[in-house]
């Protein structure tokens, strides 16, 4: 704790005299460099968790956090697996899927599109990223689908259109295998959020799935949903060995393994990197408190012999440094939230001065720029910055403190 005597010089240190402007400008510029230093590392590692933390939600939200897949694309008996999937400690959901791609054809255009085939409560939780049509339409032998919006704008449908799904695989006839072609009509238009998705994925009842796909009653997956993603090969660990030789159990580590590895080293590598501003901005802050005790040699010395100890003289240094620290660490936690607050309108508004698109869906997924905080790494960089900003003090405080009032007041 500081006295009131070492109280008021460090607060008088603060806030420099009128010969002491550039002094003020030097310390100035140290709460300016942590600030944006501090807001930087908050930005960055808040839109790269929220990258990360998206399509995490949206990969499961579509296939679950793993997917028991069959040998030969058709699960036998899948009831079985289903109730020994959902009595597995750790499940919180598991549905029946049928997943295929196929292609589409709509005014003369064919495209590329994968088919889902979907249970009733599946379907259902598409709803919040309905944009138009009704969901409740989708019903077995109703010939009814809804498709990505990506992909209705791609073809140009719209809901109350007629789409001919193409399957190549059909049935075997004296002359060849025919070519199978249904129609369907577009029941719903929906947005995931994941450029790829939009654009590709058309939604169906299970059963109508399985006849255009001529499976009689078996499916191709199981999606799975868990408690606890990070651990999902140890909750379906049991499930895996009992289902050795019929099927396999990959999760969404495995699918997406190149996108969240690519992540995840790249978020560690830009924390190590941005870590390197906070340093630099310490470096501001000592050169500004080196530059202070030069000009308080003389007000040093006096204190000295008016019975000011060196460990005074340490605090009151100590003091002024890391509060110019702790004032641009703040600052820079406002400013990161801020900028954060308002990210999307600043991407939009870089892309209308520059004219180029900086997030561009179709490279980044994700139709909008995604953030995320996490309190403990905001702790953590609080931390960093203000024991970097401790440290910083150190060098000049103790300079300070071994002032010799002596050769200091001899000619004065």
């Amino acid at each position: 704790m500081l006295t009131p005597f070492e109280r008021m010089i460090a607060k008088r240190y603060l806030w420099p005299g009128k010969g002491e402007a550039f002094i003020a400008l030097v310390a100035g510029i140290s709460v300016g460099v942590v600030m944006l230093s501090v807001a930087m590392l908050v930005v960055v590692m808040s839109v790269m968790n929220g990258f990360r933390g998206e399509m995490l939600d949206k990969f499961a939200g579509l296939n679950g956090h793993a997917v028991v897949q069959a040998y030969g694309g058709k699960l036998d008996n899948w009831e079985s697996v289903l109730q020994q999937v959902r009595e597995t400690d750790g499940v919180t959901e598991a549905s029946p899927l049928i997943e295929q791609p196929l292609l589409a054809s709509f005014n003369g255009r064919t495209v590329a599109i994968y088919v889902r085939g979907n249970t009733e409560e599946d379907i259902g939780e598409l709803q919040p990223q309905l944009l138009f049509g009704d969901l409740s339409r989708l019903q077995p032998g109703a010939g009814q689908i809804a498709i990505g919006s990506r992909l209705a704008a791609n073809i140009g449908a719209r809901v109350g259109d007629t789409i001919t799904i193409i399957n190549p695989q059909g049935r075997a006839t004296p002359f060849g295998t025919s070519i199978r072609q249904v129609g369907y009509e577009v029941a719903a238009i929906f947005e995931i959020g994941l450029y790829d998705f939009d654009e590709t994925f058309v939604i169906m009842p299970i059963e109508d799935a399985q006849t255009l796909l001529l499976l009689g009653d078996t499916v191709g997956l199981i999606e799975v949903k868990v408690t606890d993603p990070d651990n999902v090969g140890e909750i379906l660990g049991s499930v895996a060995q009992s289902l050795t030789g019929r099927a396999q159990i990959a999760d969404w580590k495995t699918i997406n393994s190149t996108l969240f590895e690519a992540l995840e080293v790249e978020r560690v590598a830009m924390f190590f990197v941005l870590s390197f501003m906070v340093l630099v901005a310490t470096f501001n802050i000592l050169s500004s408190l080196v530059m202070l005790v030069r000009a308080k040699t003389r007000d040093i010395a006096i204190m000295r012999t008016m019975g000011a100890t060196r460990r005074s003289l340490v605090k009151i240094f100590v003091t002024t440094g890391t509060t110019v620290g702790a004032i641009g660490t703040f600052a820079g936690l406002i400013f990161g939230f801020i900028v954060l607050y308002f990210r999307n309108p600043i991407v939009d508004g870089i892309a209308w001065a520059t004219g180029v698109q900086i997030w561009d869906p179709q490279v980044r997924f994700l139709t909008s720029l995604p953030s995320r905080v996490d309190p403990w790494e905001i702790l953590g960089i609080v931390a960093l910055a203000l024991g970097l900003s401790f440290l910083a003090t150190l060098y000049p405080a103790l300079k300070a403190a071994s002032t010799d009032p002596v050769q200091v007041l001899r000619y004065e």
